[in-house]
């Protein structure tokens, strides 16, 4: 296996061949995009255009969307890796939906208790289905659910009324998981299936794949919109997606992930952290990495406390946490040698005891012992005022009070206002974890306040720890460059030929100039082929050939699928073979791929598949034929003997390895599938 897809290595390989003149392809990284936000009658796709929908909420129309180039991302290989390019639902094409069955993990917290259909969280998990009905998917929905909500026991039955209503279509629960035929039933009668409350299986918290198994039988296409669960492994998240043929990421997932790189870009500046909460020394890595991004760390809440011990300051030995004195000094060390300022606040509104009432201010470096800092003082708003007056980035993170926060100071209101005035002023305000933005909640209600949100704290800690989230890595992968077809190829429209693990480019240069009435394509992840590749195709004045660097088995989808012409051909030649990890012999083929090359194959289009190694060759056959849905048959095939083989190669073009072994005087395993015209 080669590395992960690397934007640098393959814009590397792009201006050489600009370099020797060759009218090379242009790659233009795709950018985070906003996703659709459904408020009222109308979903706007931003930069997509619109999604209306009639009185009775039903979709009439769906603009054609591109991807956005409006924001700047971060593309280093360690971003690339945490968060990779995941297949989206708003990508996925939509006659690919109709007759499908899809399970979508919904985020019970969003529709089951957060009713509030102008937020436009709630509107993007709304749409989600409701895009996927429009569409004539078969919707199985599956959550976890507090068993009170309100003080009332909230059963399926109860959380099927609910949906009923937010969505206006018929849910109905289906009190076995394990009843498959009464699930394809209650399918067939256009409703939307809700299964049992997966809170109550021990399984789910296990990632067990039998039940992950038993939980998507009959399921098609999964689709994960359940962003706030991204960092935890469970059956319904990260074991499910083994058992369908597509993995995508729902409106709301989309929208989160988004926001969430949002908070890793540098575009805007001054960027500044405002930084609440405690537990300093479990997210010093974190800190480290928003210290390489921001201009200024602004510690408020207990954290602060572990700054000014750092700084030498004395503070109450309650507030001191253990082992966090020397990552603060770390953290205080970075950040000078890049010049990135590091504040705490200069005082605080303190308790005499937990009982008492009596409050006071204090110094932040001077409080009282018997006192305890309750919320901001008057002097800290002030200064949180001054310094954020300029910046044009801000992100919130955690908490700004403490545990025992006085409701008669009420000092995040006021902080709220300051950001309220930001927001307006241009500057990009984001507000990370539940407990702070309920804290501007009341503010941004009753303001023009305009900020970003990300609920889940603990998925943007993890994240800013470098950390790969499961929930996100389980979703299949996008290409994350557009492709300027146009400049590939002399004439895009003509019919497309892809070899994947194009190696030399032996056998896909040979044929490019046999056929010039076909366009060849090589995907390969060796980026040093690739290379020679692109320079054999300049040196033969080959206008028919190209070859990109990419891991196929998670980008030929959304690589071929944006192609104008038509597919007919795929070859897959001589897969190096892991014979010390059977469980990976092949993983060039996985069922993604299988089906994405069924899928996207012309009818009557072939499927070529060699190998030196007559129980590769088998597997390889056999695979395609288990996951192409019925969709492929073999073109050379015998009632006498279903493994008779192709003697000969049928294109007279043999690869660089099916040479070497044809003059060793070794066998090679050849056989063609075919595409029904019947599908």
């Amino acid at each position: 296996m080669s590395q992960p897809l690397n934007p640098t290595a393959a814009i590397a390989l792009l201006n050489k061949s600009r370099f020797y003149g060759f009218p090379s392809i242009t790659f233009k990284l795709l950018q985070p995009h906003k996703s659709p936000s459904y408020i009222g009658d109308t979903v706007k796709f931003r930069k997509y255009g619109a999604v209306s929908l009639d009185s009775k909420g039903s979709l009439l129309v769906v603009d054609q969307r591109k991807r956005s180039s409006q924001f700047k991302v971060c593309c280093d290989k360690e971003e690339l890796e945490t968060l990779p390019y995941v297949q989206t639902l708003r990508e996925f094409p939509k006659k690919e939906l109709a007759g499908k069955v899809v399970m979508v993990r919904f985020d019970s917290a969003i529709l089951l208790e957060a009713l509030d259909k102008s937020c436009e969280v709630v509107s993007n998990a709304i749409f989600t289905i409701k895009y996927l009905n429009e569409n004539g998917a078969k919707i199985i929905l599956v959550s976890g659910w507090r068993k009170k909500n309100k003080s009332k026991h909230l059963d399926a039955e109860a959380a099927a009324g609910i949906l009923t209503s937010v969505l206006k279509h018929k849910v109905v629960a289906l009190q076995c998981i394990r009843d498959e035929l009464l699930k394809t039933e209650v399918l067939k009668k256009t409703y939307i299936l809700l299964l049992e409350n997966l809170s109550e299986f021990k399984e789910e918290v296990a990632n067990s794949s039998k039940f992950a198994e038993l939980l998507s039988s009959g399921v098609d296409i999964f689709v994960n919109d359940s962003f706030s669960l991204s960092h935890k492994i469970l059956a319904s998240t990260v074991a499910i997606a083994r058992f369908c043929s597509a993995r995508l990421a729902g409106f709301h997932f989309e929208q989160c992930l988004y926001q969430l790189k949002k908070t890793s870009t540098t575009d805007k500046k001054p960027y500044v952290a405002i930084i609440g909460g405690g537990s300093l020394y479990e997210k010093a890595f974190a800190l480290h990495f928003l210290a390489s991004k921001c201009d200024a760390l602004f510690f408020v809440g207990t954290m602060s406390f572990q700054i000014m011990h750092a700084f030498g300051y004395s503070v109450p030995s309650t507030l001191v946490e253990p082992g966090a004195y020397k990552a603060a000094m770390d953290i205080i060390r970075f950040a000078r040698e890049r010049n990135v300022s590091i504040l705490y606040p200069q005082d605080f509104w303190c308790i005499k005891d937990c009982k008492s009432n009596q409050l006071e201010v204090f110094p932040s470096h001077g409080i009282s012992d018997g006192w305890l800092p309750v919320d901001l003082g008057p002097s800290s708003l002030d200064q949180i005022d001054s310094f954020l007056m300029k910046c044009k980035k801000v992100i919130c993170i955690g908490p700004m009070g403490f545990k025992s926060s006085s409701p008669c100071i009420n000092s995040a209101c006021k902080f709220a206002q300051k950001l309220s005035r930001l927001s307006e002023q241009d500057c990009e305000v984001i507000i990370v974890g539940n407990m702070a933005r309920k804290e501007v909640m009341k503010e941004s209600s009753s303001s023009s306040m305009v900020y970003d949100r990300i609920d889940s704290a603990s998925i943007v800690w993890e994240f800013f720890k470098r950390r790969k989230l499961p929930g996100i890595m389980a979703l299949d992968r996008a290409y994350p460059f557009e492709i300027d077809w146009s400049s590939a190829f002399h004439d895009p429209t003509r019919p497309l030929v892809v070899d994947i693990g194009s190696g030399n480019g032996m056998f896909l240069l040979g044929m490019a100039q046999r056929r010039m009435d076909l366009n060849f394509l090589g995907l390969e992840m060796n980026k040093k082929l690739v290379r020679r590749c692109l320079d054999s195709v300049h040196q033969n004045g080959i206008y028919n050939g190209y070859f990109i660097m990419t891991n196929a088995t998670t980008t030929f989808r959304t690589i071929v699928s944006s192609y104008p012409g038509d597919l007919v051909l795929v070859s897959i030649q001589c897969p190096n073979p892991d014979f010390s990890d059977p469980q990976h012999r092949w993983r060039m083929l996985q069922r993604p791929l299988i089906e994405a090359v069924a899928d996207l194959l012309v009818h009557d289009g072939k499927i070529f598949l060699q190998s030196d190694i007559e129980v590769v060759a088998v597997r390889m056959k056999e695979l395609f034929l288990t996951y192409s849905k019925g969709m492929l048959t073999l073109a050379n095939d015998s009632e006498d003997d279903e493994r008779a083989w192709l003697t000969e190669n049928p294109f007279g073009v043999r690869s660089d390895w099916e040479k070497h072994v044809i003059d060793r005087g070794g066998p090679m395993y050849r056989l063609m599938l075919s595409k029904s015209t019947e599908c």
